[in-house]
């Protein structure tokens, strides 16, 4: 569970910064699944029609396109993909690049619909291509949806047209879901959500000089920093 925060190789970065993010959020989704199973008043099934739609989604690469559409390449919709994000919602990114990129992703998706992969199912690395690249889509989308829709810049996220952080998005999440009945490529749906304030007693443990970047005086008036 830890390798859905830091990546299957998240210990290897520098310094081995990602262990221990890898160990508190895989222990909390372990603990949390569990707490879930077990306030489920019945075991949850799983119909013979959704397995059947998920392998015919999952074998569908090896079908190729319907009519006289033009095959797609996943190694060329992969690469196309990734130099779009490089490109164009990379570390520094603006509003206007950002609906380029999006221009872009919806394109791509028709496109996806026409991938095709050769060979065998065994060790067919095209195939496991085609089919992550469904899932690459839809994250490049909520990258795209959510930077756009954030109007400031904040840690990881700097937009060369909002520089500034804006204190109305501090406590602001913004939420990606699945959308429509298109099994094979849903409609991603953006939300802003509040979140609750930082609790005063997780305050405490931060230097007051730091929490001064990004919160008011009035909010640390009874933080030991000032009332010291």
């Amino acid at each position: 569970a830890g390798e859905c925060s830091g990546g299957m190789h998240g210990s290897n970065r520098l310094g081995g910064n990602s262990l221990s993010d890898l160990l508190v959020f895989g222990r909390r989704a372990g603990l949390g699944a569990a707490d879930y199973v077990r306030a489920l008043s019945h075991r949850p099934t799983v119909s013979e029609s959704a397995v059947d739609e998920a392998a015919t989604i999952a074998l569908t690469p090896f079908n190729g396109p319907q009519g006289h559409a033009k095959p797609e390449n996943p190694y060329t919709l992969h690469a196309e993909l990734q130099q779009t994000m490089n490109d164009l919602v990379g570390i520094i990114r603006t509003g206007e690049e950002m609906q380029q990129a999006l221009d872009r992703i919806e394109e791509f998706k028709v496109r996806f619909r026409n991938i095709e992969s050769d060979g065998r199912r065994e060790f067919n690395p095209g195939w496991h291509l085609a089919m992550d690249m469904r899932n690459m889509l839809l994250v490049s989308e909520c990258v795209a949806r959510s930077a756009l829709a954030r109007t400031e810049s904040r840690g990881g996220h700097t937009r060369d047209d909002f520089p500034q952080m804006d204190n109305q998005w501090r406590r602001s999440l913004v939420v990606c879901r699945s959308a429509g009945n298109d099994p094979v490529m849903p409609e991603v749906t953006v939300t802003r959500e509040e979140q609750p304030p930082m609790r005063e007693d997780l305050l405490e443990l931060f230097e007051i000089e730091e929490l001064g970047k990004y919160f008011t005086d009035e909010e640390l008036a009874q933080h030991p920093g000032r009332r010291g």
